[in-house]
């Protein structure tokens, strides 16, 4: 009897102090948006600040291959196109944001379309 006694009075104490609790549960959850900042976000932010630094620094003259994979010679640069020359006497209007990168080197930005 006594030892029954002793489990209720025991199980009628104070309860821990939960917000400890909380912010031990929460811990893991901080954790792993940590992991995905880094492994996922940040590249994706530094990838998009060079694509705008490569838009922004394109000029007339630049040998370049958009990401439909058209090449072709800038002869004019407007705010948000370009136009090319792809043959002679044959231009065409782009937008900027479809350059893709420089003729002969790595592509800067990728065919987003394709994944």
């Amino acid at each position: 009897m006594a030892l029954k006694q002793l489990t209720t009075v025991l199980a009628m104490a104070a309860p821990a102090d939960s917000g400890a609790n909380v912010w031990v549960s929460f811990v893991p959850f901080a954790v792993i948006l940590g992991i995905v900042y880094f492994i996922v976000l940040a590249p994706m932010k530094r990838q998009q600040r060079r694509v705008q630094q490569f838009q922004g620094a394109l000029k007339v003259g630049d040998r370049v291959v958009t990401t439909g994979g058209i090449y072709g010679s800038i002869t004019r640069v407007s705010e948000r196109s370009v136009q090319l020359q792809i043959a002679d006497k044959v231009r065409i209007e782009i937008a900027k944001s479809a350059i893709g990168g420089y003729q002969g080197q790595e592509p800067v930005a990728s065919d987003t379309s394709a994944s």
